[in-house]
């Protein structure tokens, strides 16, 4: 599921998009907000997509090799560790991941199917390919950790992949390393026992809501944050400062003043971290000083209002 972390990154992305488009039309852009992050679900479910036909290819090739007029003993004999692997099997059997796939026509790798063969093609020439189908113990935990593996070093860091993926959504960019992390995480989690169901996209309907009161509270307030601003950077003229620095400082002073059950070293921290993945190498030692002259500012004339213990 998305993190709060991630959604501060969708907001910060869509606020600089209607920055640069010079849109006011809030609604609209909102819409694109919620739109982008419920792109990420699909790039999750086409990555375990991927796996599942990835198997459906070996398999298939198993069979045509069964039919050639001259089949080797090997072919008539094949190893069949891949094809039967548990987890993946799992994965196959998902009703409600083939029911997300067909109810939102995620038939991707059966347009671009030379991707599925690019991905066999790695696999099988792979040494953790090779000691998998000669390891002679069959069981759920083997087959998992080749599974979680073969993602891992596979998968996740074929740039053909991560290239079409971009040329099919370029905020995809951003979300391959998360999407990539909470597929490991699913697949760690999955039981033998289990079916396999897709999880929610959200912990909850409060972060859910986190995701739209941040980017509307900023975007309606952000012009009453410059004067404060403005006071905390003096040898900085506003046009100097970064357009992501901004945001960033803008997004962290809506948090301060409108969420006050999130701490406001919890706010700083995480905006830090945006700093450095977002902006330039100096951001974060800039955005932690203004971010912490503001807090105490806020925090002293009582405009900050945190609730509960230790929220500070």
């Amino acid at each position: 599921m998305i993190n709060r972390r991630h959604i501060r990154v969708k907001v910060m992305q869509s606020v600089y998009a209607m920055q640069q488009s010079q849109s006011d039309n809030i609604v609209k852009e909102e819409k694109f907000l919620k739109n982008s992050i419920q792109k990420m679900y699909d790039l999750y479910v086409l990555n375990l997509q991927l796996v599942v036909e990835v198997q459906k290819l070996a398999n298939k090739k198993i069979a045509l090799s069964k039919k050639k007029m001259l089949a080797t003993k090997e072919e008539l004999n094949p190893n069949t560790k891949f094809i039967d692997n548990k987890l993946i099997n799992l994965l196959n059997e998902s009703v409600s991941l083939e029911g997300y796939t067909e109810l939102n026509q995620l038939n991707f790798w059966e347009l671009d199917n030379e991707y599925v063969n690019i991905i066999l093609d790695e696999l099988q020439k792979s040494d953790l390919y090779k000691k998998y189908m000669s390891t002679v113990e069959d069981s759920y935990h083997i087959d998992k950790a080749f599974v979680i593996e073969f993602f891992r070093e596979i998968i996740a860091p074929n740039e053909k992949l991560a290239d079409y993926f971009e040329d099919k959504m370029i905020s995809w960019v951003d979300d391959i390393p998360f999407v990539n992390t909470w597929i490991i995480k699913s697949l760690n989690k999955q039981k033998p026992q289990n079916p396999f169901i897709l999880g929610g996209l959200y912990k909850d309907s409060e972060d859910k809501q986190f995701a739209s009161n941040l980017f509307t509270k900023t975007v309606l307030h952000q012009h009453k944050y410059q004067d404060d601003i403005i006071e905390k950077t003096p040898n900085w003229e506003a046009d100097r400062i970064a357009d992501i620095d901004m945001i960033i400082i803008k997004m962290a002073i809506t948090e301060f003043l409108h969420f006050p059950s999130i701490p406001s070293r919890v706010t700083i921290n995480e905006y830090i971290e945006l700093a450095k993945d977002y902006s330039t190498n100096k951001s974060g030692y800039f955005i932690n000083g203004v971010l912490d002259k503001l807090a105490k500012d806020y925090l002293a004339s009582d405009k900050m209002v945190k609730i509960g213990r230790g929220l500070l």
